[in-house]
């Protein structure tokens, strides 16, 4: 297998560099997969694979010595050892694994697609690639090929990774793939739930998670995971709707999708010019720190938030094929889907081995995603309607507050409203400032009083009835009808004289 010097330059990144300075010499180490893939295409870097004719664990515990990381023995009888690299304020994965087979052709034969079954000497000449397989080609041809007739067959989480390499580097799988990826979809149920999970939710985290979840679709990959999915094309919906739930969903996924580049960490202002977009630019500037600390935020084992509100952005609706009802003028209703979906979105969390702090914030998510909507129908908002979202919501109410625009403008899709969207984002807004910019005094008030309080000063008994008076005591103070001690005191007098209070 003789080297070859590609048609362009490879560029790389310094974090790549520094790794293989950490490395003897003499040592036969190569990068493989996708960073070398990313080296031709001049993209940055999300890990780092190294493979070696040996145990990997040395290799990796020397890289994590050497740049001040950590070592992790992924996998200690096949060899694989993970250093996490801190590099610029972040963390780089580096996995290094003994190889597939007796030597590196072996290797990455085994792999899944041509364009991954690429390597370079670690210590060597890094300008040239080692490609038996023709990777170079296909990246040139912008051709998705496995490396063999059993590579699909073989493991079949593989055909959610062609999806998302399909549309993250905007590759057509080729035809013999593609078969395979379809064939042998329905066996991703016998595939290990935490492999799915972490495949699946990278494929969220697309670069297009919309058309990654639409393709997935088409080939039957996203059943055997959320099963629910499956019906929600045949569900019609009724006018403001434009689109069947299937298309509702993937639209609400792709405009929410939108959202979170504008008003997150990495942002992307691109899609500001859309009229849509652009009322939320302007509406949440002055918010747009605090939103990308909290669309910025990490998991058990570094799972985003980002692709957490893009999963409850799919779930959101599952409920309506359960709920759907024709009333006799033809008008269509999905009353109570949101309690469904949300028990939908614990079934689906669970089945993912998520964290379960990550399936309660999905399920608080998709059961509270209608509020904003209802909220939207008032004539005017309260101080107590507000107080009680953030009450039942807590910080989960931000991702409600998110996945409430996204929804609306998938609803109402070319038929949107200009005037209409202006006040319903103005009243997104004000629910964002209490929370970000008013929480201690509209969303959570020092107590004016206390539960020992009203036992000494009203000589009530310890029970419900205490919380219950508090409570409706801080929906008071929200609102400006009491401030002190005294004037609390006097509200709790005259609340317990009314009738029926006794």
């Amino acid at each position: 297998m003789e080297p070859q010097i590609p048609s362009r330059p490879l560029y790389w990144s310094p974090a790549v560099e520094a790794v293989c300075a950490a490395l003897p010499p003499e040592a036969e180490v190569y990068l493989v997969g996708g960073v070398v893939r990313d080296a031709y295409l001049h993209r940055p870097i999300r890990d780092i694979d190294l493979a070696t004719p040996g145990d990997g664990g040395p290799v990796a515990r020397r890289i994590a010595d050497a740049l001040g990381g950590d070592y992790y023995p992924l996998d200690s009888e096949r060899g694989v050892g993970r250093a996490l690299i801190p590099w610029e304020g972040a963390q780089i994965i580096v996995d290094v694994a003994r190889f597939r087979g007796p030597d590196l052709l072996s290797d990455l034969r085994l792999r899944d697609f041509t364009v991954n079954a690429m390597a370079v000497a670690a210590t060597g000449d890094r300008t040239a690639i080692l490609d038996p397989l023709g990777g170079l080609a296909d990246l040139d041809r912008k051709v998705l090929r496995r490396c063999s007739p059993a590579a699909i067959a073989s493991d079949p989480v593989r055909g959610l990774r062609a999806v998302r390499a399909s549309v993250d580097f905007g590759l057509r799988i080729e035809r013999e793939t593609l078969a395979d990826v379809r064939a042998h979809a329905a066996r991703l149920a016998e595939t290990s739930p935490e492999r799915i999970r972490d495949e699946f939710l990278q494929l969220l985290g697309s670069n297009k998670p919309a058309a990654a979840l639409a393709a997935a679709q088409r080939l039957g990959l996203l059943a055997p995971i959320i099963p629910e999915l499956d019906g929600l094309a045949a569900i019609r919906q009724g006018p403001p709707h434009q689109y069947n739930v299937w298309q509702h969903t993937l639209q609400t996924v792709e405009r929410l999708d939108a959202l979170l580049r504008i008003l997150g960490p990495a942002r992307d202002v691109r899609d500001a010019a859309n009229i849509g977009y652009g009322a939320v630019t302007i509406a949440l500037a002055h918010l747009r720190p605090k939103l990308a600390e909290h669309i910025g935020r990490t998991w058990a084992n570094g799972r985003s938030h980002r692709t957490l509100l893009l999963l409850a952005a799919l779930l959101h609706d599952t409920g309506k094929g359960e709920t759907q009802e024709i009333e006799p003028d033809g008008r269509i209703r999905f009353r109570g889907h949101e309690v469904i979906s949300e028990r939908i979105a614990e079934e689906t969390g669970k089945r993912l081995r998520l964290s379960n702090d990550e399936i309660a914030r999905l399920m608080t998510i998709v059961a509270h995603h209608m509020r904003p909507h209802w909220l939207a129908e008032v004539p005017q908002l309260s101080a107590r309607a507000m107080y009680r979202f953030w009450r039942d919501t807590g910080p989960a109410g931000v991702d409600v507050c998110l996945l409430a625009l996204a929804d609306y403008l998938a609803t109402y899709g070319v038929m949107l409203d200009q005037n209409a969207w202006l006040a319903y984002v103005e009243m997104i807004q004000r629910l964002l400032n209490r929370y970000f910019l008013e929480y201690e005094s509209a969303v959570a008030p020092p107590p004016l009083l206390t539960g020992h309080h009203l036992i000494r000063e009203f000589r009530l008994e310890p029970g419900p009835r205490i919380g219950e008076i508090l409570e409706l005591l801080r929906e008071a103070q929200i609102a400006g009808e009491v401030s002190s001690y005294e004037e609390a005191l006097n509200w709790v007098q005259r609340f317990i004289e009314r009738p029926g209070q006794n």
